[in-house]
């Protein structure tokens, strides 16, 4: 499987202002707002902390009942908890679970930082620990499983330079993620090794890359906004990491009349992102099976709340390259799925959202057409 490595996203301080965002309400609750949890009875206790709700609907959307039935499937009890972007409120949330003994601790951590303290103070305790869909850079987890990220953004690269084959000398602009998380680097690696080619040659055109803290959708619709009105209001397509990003970049397109004319990437599958899929507004998502992720996580965790190492290993056969740390992990890299408005019905199939949630108004002939139902 692909090693993952660490590239530099730059970013810079921009004052900003609210916007619109393409983003969906979770359809499960939002996890405790208190400062410490209560393990489910009975059973091997594993915790599981979640970064936000936000600027993504999947971690509660999709990770969470997905985590939740997985661990189940395995004999675990799972207290799965969401942070809501909160650093302190992470690091509680893992002090609760640590002194309660829980036997394995899953972190999908807002940041590195507070990642690896969380892993060292678990490590410290004999529990085994899981970076759950984000690799924290510099620490000490025992196992890392995610997706193939770097794919993740050559398929977003090669989905803008499909758009735009059409259209040499294309101008781009890209949106990209948190530099303080280590898939919105692996994303933009990705990207690059598809588009810097192409800039290259000449083939397209990057106007500005800008890297948006915290993944916030109303920074990225700004930034975008402004990028946009410093390049005299042109732009042939967007990179966008995120269908958060996308949808605020959509909300700007629309304002100048440009929507459906210039194409959007995106990833996560999200409700609201599929829409704008299915109307034109977005080009494609990438579609991460998360119910896959969460599989590998609970058989990881079953593995080693037994003990058993080698049924660990054996489960984690790729690695990731931590490059602050030095060191290599033990890696489940699952493939991500390029999608686009003839696809869209493939993640519905799948079950990962329900032709309601996707199919109405204005969208009802549309799924009818492609045969969503």
């Amino acid at each position: 499987m692909r090693s993952t490595t660490l590239a530099v996203v730059t970013v810079c301080a921009l004052s900003l202002v609210a916007c619109g965002a393409n983003q969906a309400t979770p359809s499960a609750p939002a996890g405790s707002g208190g400062a410490t949890t209560e393990a489910p009875a009975g059973g091997v206790k594993v915790g599981v902390i979640l970064p936000e709700t936000a600027t993504s609907a999947r971690w509660e959307g999709f990770d969470k009942p997905m985590i939740e039935a997985a661990m189940k499937a395995q004999g675990l009890d799972a207290d799965v908890q969401n942070a809501q972007g909160d650093v302190q409120k992470f690091s509680t949330l893992a002090d609760g679970m640590i002194s309660q003994g829980v036997k394995v601790l899953v972190i999908a951590a807002i940041n590195s930082e507070v990642g690896s303290s969380v892993a060292a103070k678990a490590k410290a305790r004999g529990i085994p620990t899981i970076d759950y869909d984000r690799l924290n850079l510099g620490g000490s987890s025992d196992y890392y499983v995610s997706f193939d990220n770097v794919k993740v953004g050559e398929l977003q690269g090669q989905g803008l330079a499909d758009a735009l084959k059409a259209k040499p000398g294309a101008q781009v602009i890209e949106i990209e993620g948190a530099p303080t998380d280590n898939n919105a680097t692996l994303f933009h690696d990705g990207q690059q090794n598809v588009l810097k080619p192409l800039y290259e040659a000449g083939t397209l055109k990057l106007v500005q890359s800008q890297a948006i803290d915290g993944w916030d959708n109303q920074k990225g619709g700004v930034t975008f906004e402004q990028i946009l009105t410093g390049n005299g209001g042109k732009v042939d397509g967007v990179v966008a990491a995120n269908d958060g990003l996308a949808g605020a970049v959509i909300t700007v397109l629309r304002k100048n009349g440009l929507n459906g004319k210039v194409p959007v990437t995106g990833q996560d599958a999200t409700p609201d992102g599929l829409m704008a899929v299915l109307r034109g507004d977005q080009y494609m998502t990438v579609f991460k099976p998360i119910k896959e992720e969460a599989e590998a996580t609970a058989k990881l965790a079953a593995a080693l709340a037994k003990g058993d190492t080698g049924a660990a290993d054996a489960i984690a056969d790729g690695t990731s390259d931590d490059t602050k740390a030095n060191r290599k992990v033990k890696s489940v890299l699952l493939e991500p799925k390029l999608t686009t408005k003839d696809t869209v019905k493939d993640v519905v199939t799948q079950g990962y959202v329900k032709a309601s949630d996707i199919c109405g108004g204005d969208l009802a002939a549309v799924c009818t057409q492609l045969g969503i139902s």
